[in-house]
């Protein structure tokens, strides 16, 4: 399913979204008020696979990539980081920072970097997701856009 369509998440697709990161252990807190910065793969209607790009220029915060447990193992992460990465390129967005608790090794493979929480811009800090919707034991994660190593 690599070939799958990566599209914007509109207001109906909340409620999946919502499902599928609390589902993950994931936080849905600030859902409602992210959404415009969401992308979502769907299986038919139902949503498999989501990623966000949260911009604080010239910085942005990537939130949650999540893979819905049946279909992993399948290239979807990479493929919606992928994009992300992309769009923030694209964007001129000149870094992209991360928390997680799960997937460090899997962000390292393909270019982040551990970094120190102190270490991260005040803007990307005082975001809600930075600032209290992952625990201070979550890792914080670089990457230097030009030098992303990704495919898309």
């Amino acid at each position: 399913m690599t070939d799958a369509a990566i599209v914007e998440l509109r207001t109906t697709d909340l409620a999946q979204l919502r499902a599928l990161l609390a589902e993950n252990h994931l936080p849905d807190d600030d859902c409602a008020e992210q959404l415009q910065n969401i992308c979502g793969i769907f299986d038919g209607t139902e949503l498999i696979v989501a990623g966000g790009l949260e911009p604080v220029a010239p910085f942005a915060l990537l939130r949650s990539i999540v893979v819905r447990q049946d279909h992993r193992a399948q290239g979807l992460a990479k493929l919606m980081t992928a994009h992300l990465l992309h769009h923030a390129q694209a964007q001129g967005i000149a870094a992209v920072y991360l928390l997680t608790e799960t997937a460090q090794a899997y962000f390292e493979a393909i270019g982040f970097h551990r970094v120190e929480r102190g270490e991260v811009p005040r803007s990307v800090q005082g975001t809600r997701q930075f600032d209290s919707l992952c625990p201070l034991t979550a890792s914080c994660m670089r990457i230097d856009l030009p030098l992303a190593t990704v495919d898309h």
